[in-house]
């Protein structure tokens, strides 16, 4: 059963692969490749290199770009031939026009929702960066559309796809069902002055620190062991959330910080990031294996395969909720170094 479940996993990897060698995919499935046509918006930011490195990989084609700013040559180096606009009427003629089978959403997080609802009116399948909504409300909306339109909407959550995620999966589903685990999650990115100015500085617009930098983690949680039944935050700020998740299968202490000075031990660089998962005292290594996520990811939704709505739903309530908690300091298990935010 295991291995059936996990399938998928090894074939993403090969056809990954075979894509970057320019084999053609008619040598790993029945269907012959077919070169799927992208639009992106919000190109300009950091996330959109990712997303163009995938489509890149894959053999796909970006044919137009939208951002409201127009420093975006980083273009040049995977779709000279892409059109690219400041202006988003434009940008939506360019995507019926050009007849634009996926559209990448790569926006501030408060923009996924609206910016997604327009690419499934352009006619065009949406792939948005995490998260994939800031409220459950929002994520309402947009399957309204979906069904609407017939289209469909997919999401980001190559930490699903991570090889040591998908082993401690293996380990969780093949399991004793009753056993309940004792997990702590440390995820420490620190982040410059600039952060704060920004709009993932701003809570309306980023959901905050826990859904800005945690949706991955959160999710890939409740992937594993169930959705909460409780929450419990012991600490929020501008720079720090920490706090208590009782999962179906799990008692889980999480702590997500972007100040460097949190971290229990200094890493190689000083703005390196700090990630550490324990499962009942053992370590789960999380310190590599990213560079790929983005293509396997592409590469499972072009194959019909992608994560849903629905999907990443518990996730979003759960972070929505993180979100509007007041903070309880003394209230229930806590993570080891939250009695250092107190001192």
């Amino acid at each position: 059963m295991a291995t059936k479940n996990y399938a998928w996993y090894n074939k993403i990897l090969f056809s990954t692969f075979a894509c970057r060698l320019h084999i053609n995919m008619h040598n790993i499935s029945d269907e012959l490749f077919v070169c799927q046509r992208f639009a992106i918006i919000g190109v300009a930011g950091y996330i959109a290199q990712r997303h163009l490195m995938a489509v890149k990989s894959l053999g796909h084609s970006v044919v137009t770009a939208h951002d409201i700013f127009d420093s975006v040559g980083i273009i040049d180096n995977y779709f000279p031939d892409a059109r690219f606009t400041t202006d988003i009427k434009t940008f939506v003629d360019d995507m019926q026009n050009l007849k634009a089978d996926y559209l990448s959403v790569c926006t501030p997080n408060h923009l996924h929702c609206s910016h997604t609802i327009m690419g499934l009116e352009a006619g065009a399948d949406v792939i948005c960066e995490k998260p994939l909504a800031l409220t459950v409300d929002e994520l309402n909306c947009m399957d309204a559309c979906r069904r609407t339109t017939g289209r469909n909407v997919y999401t980001i959550l190559q930490l699903r796809l991570h090889p040591e995620v998908i082993k401690l999966k293996k380990k969780i589903d093949t399991g004793d069902d009753d056993m309940v685990y004792d997990v702590d999650l440390t995820y420490i990115t620190p982040r410059g002055h600039w952060y704060f100015s920004s709009w993932k500085g701003d809570k309306e617009k980023s959901g905050g620190l826990a859904t800005n930098i945690g949706i991955h983690f959160i999710d890939m949680l409740i992937w594993i062991f169930g959705d909460a039944s409780e929450i419990i935050v012991h600490h929020s700020s501008n720079d720090c959330v920490a706090g208590f998740l009782n999962l179906r299968k799990a008692k889980v202490r999480f702590f997500l910080s972007i100040n460097n000075e949190h971290k229990p031990i200094q890493t190689k660089g000083m703005m390196s990031p700090y990630r550490r998962i324990t499962v009942n005292g053992e370590c789960i290594d999380l310190s590599g294996g990213f560079t790929e996520l983005h293509t396997q990811s592409y590469a499972r939704i072009t194959e019909g395969q992608g994560y849903s709505i629905d999907e990443t739903k518990a996730a979003i309530r759960t972070l929505e909720i993180i979100r509007n908690t007041h903070p309880t300091p003394n209230k229930g298990e806590r993570h080891p170094l939250v009695s250092n935010l107190h001192r």
